[in-house]
């Protein structure tokens, strides 16, 4: 029997980390020699060029006059049956409860019991959707009827766990990074276009929603700026973005504050950076406090969520309560005038990233979880392809 799996892999496939984190799993898994089958509404913003092993199957949802609305969950339902059926699928793996995991339990119905789910909880569908008593019931049901379910940190499964009264066994599985490609950039060049040789550098990394607290990130570089020359890179966009370009005209900030709306070599953006700012409400994991760390960028943020876990105060960083912006500029003016504080933290950033979120640890840990769902050995494998 070949040892190498066939894995159906959903997720929502424009930015965010989810999609990040699920497409970068299926091109490592896909080195390793396993088939990968990317069923979504289109290809993943990550998943690029082509890859051997490597497969994506559109889901195109019906236009029949009667539906009010495009009824995207039974068209995603029914292709991932589909794809079961005509590959062979032993697993789907999909990201996010909400519809991802409804979806599989309908298509794992249509196929049968050979067919296993794997769910991952990565945040909203917990923290946001959750919240509303209209969807527990079927999120509930989604998370009960797969074969495994992971999250991305432990504080996630706390909050499932309250939440949505689940008492099954929840996998803790990090996010991850791929070391090939996040590692300190010489991003010198892109870094004299926004700040002067004796200048500071600040950044902060979002889909600007509310959650996020962009404002306070503005109000921290402002108490910053006023002790240190600095500037502040922001990079992605989303609803927040006018009204934080309004508040730094009335601070009279718009020299010192640069837009540079949403990036795919977010690697050497991050590495013109010398502090990343996360002061988020909520946060299941922080992915892009991993993506700076692991460029030798320390964070300063909240403890909120599962930053706590990722985020080691006074070593990678430094946390402080939710909305204390006059503690997270003190700790920015601490880190950014303290040169030897400066280069512990960063050393510390790349020995953790890379120590303890490695992907190859990150890959073993669902190919444990794949083998143990269908109840077959755990193989040695080898990677078909360097």
């Amino acid at each position: 029997m070949d040892s190498f799996l066939k894995i159906g892999i959903t997720c929502y496939p424009s930015l965010g980390g989810s999609g990040v984190v699920a497409t970068e799993l299926g091109k490592l898994l896909a080195e390793k020699g396993h088939e990968v089958h990317f069923i979504a509404h289109s290809v993943p913003f990550r998943l690029g060029s082509y890859h051997k092993n490597i497969f994506y199957h559109e889901v195109e949802v019906s236009d029949y006059y009667v539906f009010r609305y495009p009824p995207y969950d039974l068209s995603l339902a029914t292709k991932m049956a589909q794809v079961a059926k005509t590959q062979e699928l032993d697993i789907l793996h999909v990201h996010y409860a909400v519809p991802h995991a409804v979806c599989a339990f309908l298509a794992k119905h249509m196929v049968g019991d050979s067919l296993k789910v794997v769910t991952t909880l990565h945040g909203t569908d917990i923290t946001v959707l959750a919240q509303d008593e209209s969807l527990k019931d079927l999120i509930r049901l989604a998370i009960n009827e797969s074969d495994a379910v992971t999250s991305v940190s432990r504080d996630l499964i706390r909050e499932t766990r309250e939440v949505l009264d689940i008492s099954r066994d929840i996998d803790l599985t990090y996010n991850f990074v791929d070391e090939r490609v996040y590692y300190p950039r010489d991003a010198r060049n892109c870094r004299q276009d926004f700040a002067g040789a004796d200048e500071k550098v600040l950044m902060h990394v979002s889909n600007f929603r509310p959650v996020k607290r962009v404002s306070d990130v503005v109000d921290i570089f402002h108490q910053v700026n006023e002790q240190i020359p600095s500037h502040l890179l922001f990079v992605g966009e989303g609803p927040e973005l006018p009204k934080i370009q309004c508040k730094i005209k009335e601070l009279g900030l718009c020299d010192r504050v640069h837009f540079l709306g949403k990036q795919d070599d977010i690697a050497h953006v991050i590495s013109m950076a010398d502090v990343l700012l996360l002061p988020s409400e909520k946060e299941s994991f922080g992915l892009v406090a991993l993506e700076a760390m692991a460029c030798g960028v320390p964070t300063v943020g909240t403890v909120a969520g599962g930053i706590p876990e990722l985020v080691k105060h006074g070593e990678t960083g430094f946390l402080a309560s939710i909305g204390d912006t006059d503690q997270m500029a003190k700790d920015c003016i601490n880190l950014l005038t303290n040169p030897d504080l400066a280069e512990r933290m960063r050393a510390a950033c790349l020995k953790r990233a890379r120590c303890d979120f490695s992907s190859e640890q990150t890959m073993a840990n669902y190919e444990e979880i794949y083998y143990r769902v269908l109840n077959r050995p755990l193989p040695i494998l080898k990677p078909t392809c360097s």
